[in-house]
């Protein structure tokens, strides 16, 4: 039977999935915190496939789409499915690597929480961001700032992946956000479509925290995905 692991996002923990773990539950999901361990997507990939052995199915947010992307690229025959969430797979550009730099310069100078607060805003649609944006501050803080460090230039350093979707042959859930701010609906669209056997969902009134805003949506597409899967 395969194990289905759940991926964080960036600064994200298993707070993340919480509303997915009561409705998984007959999966045995389990939220796994590699990205909170090694510096590096590769890394981080090495290190999710050593402690989880056998057949995956891998379910990754965000960052967590492109670890999930990075691990079936090291083992595609152990990577029976994937859903990809509010992720992409471009490399980041020349405007967002200084923005980052930026942000790891505030970091290491210990201003963490008044960025997050500036910036939390984006990571939601409006009609959520009222309700839910002091848990997301709360659970970026839990990262720290060298959490935050180490999971940016992780970001910063991957490489393009686009080049390898047509060698991913495993069936691949994707969605997206048709408000994301953070990994624009064209991200979706440009993974399902270089995708050999993908299904492409796009949320609306739905920003980057997908899980969060949409659960009820984003688990009944789980749900039929597994089920498709068994």
């Amino acid at each position: 039977m395969s194990s289905l692991i759940l991926l964080p996002g960036m600064a994200c923990d298993a707070a993340l999935w919480r509303h997915q773990l009561g409705a998984l539950a007959a999966y045995s999901p389990v939220v796994a915190d590699v990205q909170s361990r090694a510096a590096t997507l590769p890394a981080m990939a090495a290190l999710l496939l050593a402690e989880h052995p056998g057949e995956l199915v891998l379910a990754g947010c965000s960052m967590g789409g492109m670890l999930a992307l990075e691990a079936q690229r090291q083992a595609p025959a152990r990577v029976r499915g994937l859903a990809v969430l509010g992720s992409t797979a471009r490399p980041d550009t020349p405007a967002l690597l200084a923005l980052r730099s930026q942000a790891i310069a505030q970091f290491e100078q210990g201003t963490v929480e008044p960025l997050i607060r500036t910036n939390a805003m984006f990571a939601f649609h409006p009609r959520h961001a009222a309700l839910l944006v002091g848990d997301y501050v709360a659970m970026v803080l839990r990262t720290g700032a060298a959490g935050l460090i180490r999971q940016n230039r992780a970001v910063m350093a991957r490489t393009d992946l686009r080049p390898h979707l047509g060698a991913v042959t495993c069936p691949v859930l994707v969605v997206g956000g048709v408000d994301d701010l953070l990994t624009p609906p064209e991200c979706a669209r440009e993974i399902a479509a270089g995708l050999p056997d993908a299904t492409l969902h796009l949320l609306a009134e739905c920003g980057h925290m997908l899980t969060w805003e949409q659960p009820g949506v984003v688990n009944t597409l789980l749900q039929d995905w597994l089920a498709g899967l068994a």
